[in-house]
């Protein structure tokens, strides 16, 4: 086993559960509720299918429709069986003991009848210094393992649950002796100064110097000439592009080490490249840190096999930036190596990520990969017109969001590839959803009581913030500051708020993110309304990612100076319908309002979907830090939630 098991998808009537091994493997599902008899499920290929991305590497995707539905808000053991060839079988507590808790023979999972205790954060980079989130997430259920009414219902993850496109140097090194290991398979590529997969890996720029390889940077002079005849359109505009993933293997391989201890002991401490003074430097920093993420990785990993967990990517999963304007999409997928790079980002999303919340819609595009691994058996090297038509066929994809109808309904919003492209002005900041996909949330929400809206970036974020973005995007610097908020653009902010001003929309939403690297909660009214829906936008990031400490104090000073609740400033902006009051983090000092600090978000909410409490769990180990609710609501929140307050 490489990686998981992975709990994602969990129904009373049906499970979801991604995991990968080195070979295909022969599985037997055992569910033991802990009131009702125990099950065997041979997982046969109707209930798992296996997809081959290497020699020895093998994605098993597991979806079983059980015969009778099993019971909610009990403990129920699990155990994936491996049939050894030999009359005997190997369970999880022989093959991954890092994924159970002391005193346990199985993991164990808990299928919630309401989404009422939630588990979220985004923005999870392995070599930031920080400690991880996904390993406080871990203890706070190793403290009510055996107690299930106080077992988070899901962990929901906002985007960046990798980072494509800001990769350590030691990193990049594992990745590779990974692909090494497990002949996961190369490709041929067109439009680079590299002919293929291989001679990407021996080049000299291949470690802090990727830039020079990619398309259309000021250094890569020799590939603008060729093929943008020599003026400058950039295309990956992030900072840190020095190590940037560019092939299928690579992707692959950096989610296997960013989810399981086990692949990073098959690859061990793999030697640094030669390096110059400066960058051996870094080097050693960045090996430090991901010691420490390599120190919390397997509380991070049994977190995922206890926890249903559901995902959607923001931009790192692919690349910074990724689909800002219609200028940049025109730039990107214009060209054939910058279209393979971010293509190939969104098959992995779409095969570790994409598939477990909403299996059903990616059956075709499962058939094609499928047919792709195939091609590779004779010299390890995918097809690359069957590769360059997967990723043409994902790029046109319209099914990554997704809906859960429980209570209160869950609606996951993709607000990546369906912008409200700005034709007049196509450098600008594109809307985050199209009137199209607006048009479909708003269906969703018709006649729903409550909602939590799971938005990757904040609809409602820090105002100094987005004004500075729209300065900046004035002044042509869009991609500078990454201009990406729901206000930026006057079309997708309008139809959003009008959204919730509808009658038949719900009066109660709460709106869960992450992407700024930094936590707050708002609480929110919408003026000059006939009705007077609520909206609580709580934002938590990162989970290992934090924003820099001085530059956040300052625009968070001067935040509270210019766009306070009662400032005649606010008539200027989209806020101008908007009573917002800021939720106070309860270890503020100096007045904060937003809290800096990696960890993990958790929300509890009543019978009518409103926040009863709001904390951010801190991955440093120090006490929880609570969002303080207006005086108005405290009364309300400290009578629904005084058996969650004792938590």
């Amino acid at each position: 086993m490489l990686a998981g098991p992975i709990l994602r998808r969990l129904e009373p009537g049906r499970l979801v559960l991604w995991l990968a091994g080195s070979a295909p493997l022969d599985l037997t599902l055992v569910l033991a509720p802990r009131e009702g008899a125990v099950q065997r499920l041979r997982l046969d290929e109707g209930r798992c299918r296996v997809v081959r991305v290497g020699r020895h590497a093998c994605v098993h995707l597991i979806d079983v429709a059980l015969p009778a539905p099993l019971p909610q808000d009990t403990l129920i053991e699990y155990d994936l069986l491996i049939d050894q060839g030999d009359g005997g079988e190997a369970g999880i507590a022989q093959w991954a003991p890092h994924l159970l808790h002391a005193g346990a023979a199985r993991p164990n999972l808990v299928l919630r009848s309401r989404s009422d205790n939630i588990l979220f954060g985004s923005c999870r980079k392995p070599h930031h210094p920080a400690r991880d989130g996904l390993a406080r997430a871990d203890a706070l259920v190793a403290d009510h393992v055996e107690r299930s009414e106080e077992r988070p219902a899901m962990l929901m993850l906002c985007g960046d649950q990798v980072y494509a496109d800001d990769v350590a140097g030691p990193m990049l090194a594992a990745i590779h002796a990974l692909i090494r290991r497990l002949g996961l398979y190369g490709e041929t590529l067109e439009g680079a100064l590299v002919a293929d997969s291989d001679a990407l890996y021996r080049h000299p720029a291949g470690y802090y110097r990727r830039e020079e390889l990619l398309p259309a940077t000021k250094s890569n002079l020799a590939l603008r000439e060729r093929f943008f005849g020599g003026s400058e359109k950039p295309i990956f505009t992030t900072a840190n592009a020095h190590n940037h993933l560019v092939t299928f293997a690579e992707v692959m391989a950096m989610y296997l080490l960013a989810w399981s201890p086990v692949s990073w002991q098959l690859v061990a401490d793999a030697p640094p490249p030669a390096l110059d003074a400066k960058h051996a430097q870094r080097w050693r920093r960045e090996s430090e840190a991901l010691a420490g993420f390599r120190q919390d990785l397997p509380r991070a990993a049994r977190l995922l096999a206890h926890v249903q967990t559901l995902m959607i990517f923001d931009d790192h999963d692919i690349t910074d930036d990724w689909n800002l304007s219609s200028q940049w999409e025109k730039t990107a997928y214009e060209h054939p190596f910058s279209r393979r790079i971010v293509g190939n980002a969104l098959v992995a999303y779409m095969l570790c990520q994409g598939w477990g919340n909403r299996p059903d819609v990616f059956a075709s595009a499962l058939d094609d990969l499928e047919k792709l691994g195939a091609t590779a058996t004779s010299d390890d090297r995918l097809d690359a017109p069957l590769q360059d038509a997967l990723i043409e066929r994902l790029h046109t994809f319209r099914q990554w969001h997704f809906v859960i109808r429980t209570q209160p309904t869950i609606i996951v919003l993709d607000t990546r590839t369906r912008r409200w492209r700005d034709r007049r002005r196509p450098g600008h900041p594109s809307g985050l959803m199209d009137w199209e996909s607006l048009t479909e949330l708003q269906h969703e929400l018709l006649d729903e009581t409550a909602a939590v809206i799971v938005s990757p970036a904040p609809m409602f974020g820090v105002k100094l913030i987005e004004v500075v973005q729209r300065l900046a995007t004035f002044a042509g610097l869009a991609l500078t500051v990454d201009a990406e908020n729901w206000m930026a653009h006057r079309g997708a902010a309008s139809s959003m708020l009008n959204i919730f001003r509808h009658s038949r929309t719900p009066g109660n939403y709460v709106i869960l993110s992450g992407d700024v690297h930094y936590s707050f909660a708002y609480d929110i009214e919408l003026r000059d309304s006939d009705r007077m829906p609520h909206i609580w936008q709580v934002t938590s990031s990162g989970i290992k990612n934090e924003f820099p400490p001085r530059l956040l104090a300052w625009l968070d000073r001067l935040n509270r100076w210019l766009y306070s609740p009662r400032s005649p400033l606010n008539w200027f902006t989209q806020r101008r319908d908007l009573a917002l009051t800021p939720r106070l983090p309860d270890r503020r000092q100096e007045g904060e309002r937003v809290w800096n600090g990696a960890g993990i978000g958790q929300v509890w909410l009543d019978g009518q979907g409103r926040p009863v409490r709001i904390v951010q769990h801190n991955a440093d180990g120090g006490p929880s830090t609570r969002f303080l609710a207006p005086e108005g609501e405290a009364c309300i929140a400290a009578a629904a939630g005084q058996s969650v307050a004792k938590q």
